[in-house]
């Protein structure tokens, strides 16, 4: 289902970082727009990112839930999941807890809610004050900042990379090395060629997840519904690691853009947000606008930002969230 939401009660309204109108539409690399990440994950160097700043209405989806038109991971992209983890001495901050304890709980999570086989392969932690006292997970990378910026997490390129990647030994940055015994990857090779060739889909799925006691109350989520993204709305986003490119779709605004986010969200609650789907229009259309035929195809994936909410008291505690990676592979 489509949400084309009118006015709305509990709706606010928030500032979103686009790219500027004059940057180039992109769906392929082409070296315009891009960063450099040290081995801990930070940036180390900008190229061709103007921004513009857009406000936009931000709708309530728990009122929507309310009233019997909720969200869904598979036509809007994202879905919001009643999931406590309750696990005696579980450390949020300790890397081999999460690596060993936590991404069970969200494959088996992913694996429920949509029907299909999943295994989770990479994390962080976002938080503003975290990032400023430069934080680290012990074993891990250092805490990341709310990412300000409307983005999708990959592309037409990256995605099909990212499953192969994981049919590989895994990489410096690879946050499941140590789940691993030597020369061993995550998934088999043969199963991924055959869902890259076209025999199969994947998705890759974030279990985002506030791990404060406090209900999150700075530096909200929102998401856009993907049923409202076209793809002359896209500019390719590289990211140059120590051992490879990743890409991002980076997003020109377009005010059919509809926004939500879910206020208060608290530690037992998980949201999903796809990231990628191989069954999506644009994931099979190589670009190309969607059919209307199409017109009941998921989505390919959920453009995501954090927002300032003018409701937010000075008081307001910081926002502290872990997002897990699940890649999904279909029968």
């Amino acid at each position: 289902m489509s949400i084309t939401p009118e006015s709305e009660p509990g709706t606010t309204r928030g500032l979103f970082n686009y790219l500027a109108p004059e940057v180039s539409s992109s769906l392929f690399r082409n070296g315009q727009v891009l960063t450099r990440r040290d081995p801990d994950g930070n940036d180390s160097g900008r190229q061709g990112i103007d921004l513009r700043e857009y406000s936009m209405p931000v709708h309530n989806a728990r009122m929507r839930s309310s009233s019997g038109e909720t969200c869904r991971l598979e036509a809007n992209g994202f879905e919001l999941v009643a999931r406590p983890f309750d696990a005696p001495d579980f450390d949020f901050f300790s890397h081999d807890d999460v690596v060993v304890r936590y991404y069970p709980h969200c494959a088996a999570l992913v694996s429920e809610w949509t029907g299909a086989r999943a295994v989770a392969f990479d994390h962080n932690i976002r938080s503003a004050s975290g990032q400023k006292a430069q934080r680290r997970i012990r074993g891990g990378q250092n805490v990341q900042g709310p990412a300000h910026l409307v983005h999708g997490d990959y592309t037409l390129t990256s995605g099909p990379a990212r499953l192969r990647a994981l049919a590989q030994t895994p990489g410096g940055n690879d946050t499941v090395r140590s789940l691993l015994a030597e020369g061993e990857s995550l998934l088999d090779a043969s199963d991924v060629e055959r869902v890259v060739a076209g025999d199969g889909r994947f998705a890759i799925i974030n279990v985002w997840r506030n791990i404060a006691p406090e209900p999150v109350a700075s530096h909200p989520m929102a998401l856009c519904d993907g049923q409202t993204v076209a793809p002359e709305e896209l500019v390719v986003f590289e990211i140059h690691y120590q051992d490879r490119v990743g890409e991002n779709y980076f997003a020109k605004h377009d005010p059919r853009h509809r926004w939500y986010y879910y206020p208060g969200m608290t530690r037992d609650e998980a949201l999903l947000i796809k990231q990628w789907d191989s069954a999506g229009t644009l994931a099979r259309s190589s670009g190309a606008l969607p059919d209307a035929s199409d017109a009941v195809a998921p989505c390919t994936f959920s453009f995501h930002s954090a927002f300032n909410d003018p409701a937010t008291g000075p008081d307001a505690p910081d926002r502290w969230s872990m997002e897990v990676r699940c890649i999904v592979l279909y029968d």
